[in-house]
């Protein structure tokens, strides 16, 4: 490609609302332009990039024996509402209706038209397993779309959904698309973990989220330091905590009074206890699909409540925060609440299983109970309901465990039958009984991992694209276009590099020699040989754009040299 005749509008200045830099790049770059709220175009180097990361994923599923296809991107609302999820989804999808005023929304993902793909057309166990995927527009009306491709309405997904005759072969499939993902995002140059996580709006009884690290990253992830376990923070567990100190002495249980005193901080100042031997209280409106109700969550002083944990623990779709107007209506005491004599439904962290020697609300104001005793709470719910932090056990190993920040490219679920049962899906087992499709989705964001790359690989410049992924391999930059002995061999350069079958782009614009390496860092190529000044000296330079290091070669030896570094 001759840059004189390239489709490349790089800019100088940045998106107003852009903040991060994949986005900034991005656009500034010349790959994508903004159509819309959350919506993109990709140009010319934009779609090069997202072609490779498609060819690479669809080569290594096509090897896990998964089978393409291409599903519709408007789907009958009928097939949401047989599923349960037309209503229960929100506002993310668009719905709308044709002419003929038949209803339809924009596919955010696909587990209902697949199921209605595959549903009386695979009627045999003998035809299964069946993994089908597609490579193929989404689109969820998100309500704040930002971060351009990170968090757009519009996006390209790989979704993916396995049908099996038993849970036992579903998760042998899970298996082998989590080593398959693995190959896939080591292809493509990242820096990944693999993550224990939420199963969310999709459902399933497991999944696995891939992070690609990034300080930038929305997601934050419990990570071991000495074995594998990694997992997100919404899913995330601990071994069972060791006291930091002793626990202190209360010859009896009874009430104390304490002013005015609400927090853990204050309280643990007044007592000169340690926060971990407090019960801390935390009132939530739990939101149902047809009703809600207030739930109080109880933990260690010294530990923070992580919603999506609580809320599946009660099987909530939400939990939102509740006024203390609606507390004291429900006879409950902000401030001051305790587990004791609560009329509304409560929950205990598990590590307060058997524990004593408590300090907790009262239940009346400006008095907290000493030497309490959880240990007679027998039909109580305990559930892990705590946000891991820095510094807790591994669950597996026992090492410390550290945070990080990583942006989500990837999931994986154990659907079961949710979907095949709900849509009537069947097939004949090996009794010549109906059962319903065991399932298992697996999702890539293919345009997101675009940004997901720049925001692991960029500097101040610009892009520093993994070479799997760069737009073109190299940039071979003529310093001055009227030079005719520079032009000639950058010609040659070119030429040479085209029959290596290397992907080269030639900078042959008649613009100053400042410029175009500007946009050699921008754009991020991996590598330039630059045709400049040096050539009085029989020499060009290698320039690696990750170091910025550059290397004075001999004419007659550039193109062997940058050979060592391609491969």
């Amino acid at each position: 490609m001759r840059l004189s005749k390239a489709f490349v509008p790089t800019t100088k200045e940045a998106p107003k609302d852009a903040v991060l830099p994949s986005h900034i790049y991005l656009v500034r770059g010349g790959f994508i332009n903004q159509v819309a709220s959350g919506i993109y175009n990709f140009l010319p180097f934009g779609k090069r990039v997202l072609d490779k990361i498609r060819s690479i994923i669809k080569e290594e599923l096509d090897k896990a024996g998964c089978q393409e296809v291409q599903l519709g991107f408007v789907t009958p609302c009928e097939l949401w509402e047989e599923s349960g999820r037309f209503a229960k989804y929100g506002k993310e999808l668009l719905r709308f209706k044709d002419r003929k005023e038949n209803c339809f929304v924009l596919g955010p993902t696909h587990e209902e038209m697949m199921v209605a793909l595959v549903r009386g057309r695979v009627t045999s166990y003998k035809q299964l397993p069946l993994n089908l995927y597609q490579i193929n527009l989404k689109f969820r009306d998100e309500a704040r779309p930002r971060f351009g491709l990170l968090r757009g309405r519009e996006f390209i997904m790989k979704d993916g959904y396995s049908f099996h005759e038993s849970i036992e072969d579903m998760q042998r499939e899970y298996a082998l698309m989590e080593e398959t993902y693995k190959k896939i995002f080591t292809r493509l140059g990242l820096t990944f973990r693999a993550v224990e996580a939420d199963v969310g709006a999709i459902g399933g009884s497991a999944s696995k989220e891939f992070m690609v690290i990034a300080n930038s990253g929305e997601d934050t992830i419990a990570v071991c330091s000495a074995c594998e376990y990694a997992a997100n923070v919404e899913a995330a567990k601990r071994k069972k905590p060791v006291p930091p100190v002793e626990a202190p002495e209360f010859s009896n249980f009874e009430p104390f009074y304490t002013p005015g005193l609400t927090s853990i901080e204050e309280l643990s100042d007044f007592f000169k206890v340690h926060p971990y031997y407090f019960v801390k209280a935390v009132a939530k409106k739990a939101i149902y699909d047809e009703s809600e109700e207030i739930v109080i969550f109880f933990l260690r002083g010294s530990d923070e409540l992580q919603e999506i944990k609580a809320a599946n623990a009660i099987g909530a779709n939400e939990l939102v925060d509740v006024s203390e107007e609606e507390l004291q209506e429900a006879g409950i005491v902000p401030g001051f609440i305790a587990p004791y004599e609560q009329q509304c439904r409560i929950v205990l962290d598990e590590d307060l299983k058997g524990a004593k020697g408590l300090i907790c609300g009262g239940n009346r104001k400006d008095y907290h109970l000493i030497g309490a005793d959880l240990s007679h709470f027998d039909e109580a719910l305990f559930a892990d309901i705590v946000q891991v932090k820095e510094g807790d056990l591994c669950p597996e190993c026992g090492a410390v465990m550290k945070l990080t920040k990583g942006i989500e490219v990837g999931h994986i679920f154990q659907l079961g039958t949710r979907y095949s049962a709900a849509m009537n899906a069947t097939f004949l087992d090996r009794d010549g009984k109906a059962k319903p499709f065991v399932m298992g989705t697996y999702g890539i964001g293919v345009s997101r991992l675009v940004a997901a790359a720049i925001e692991q690989n960029h500097d101040e410049r610009g892009c520093i694209w993994p070479k799997e992924i760069a737009p073109y391999e190299v940039c071979i930059i003529v310093s001055n276009i009227k030079d005719s002995e520079q032009s000639e061999l950058g010609e040659e350069l070119y030429q040479k590099l085209l029959d290596k079958g290397v992907e080269v782009v030639l900078d042959d614009r008649a613009d100053r020699f400042g410029a175009k390496i500007k946009d050699f860092e921008l754009i991020g190529y991996p590598y330039a040989l630059i045709v400049g000044k040096a050539l009085k000296e029989g020499k060009v330079q290698l320039v690696d754009r990750k170091t910025l290091q550059k290397l004075d070669v001999p004419k007659e030896e550039a193109i062997e040299e940058l050979m060592r570094y391609l491969h």
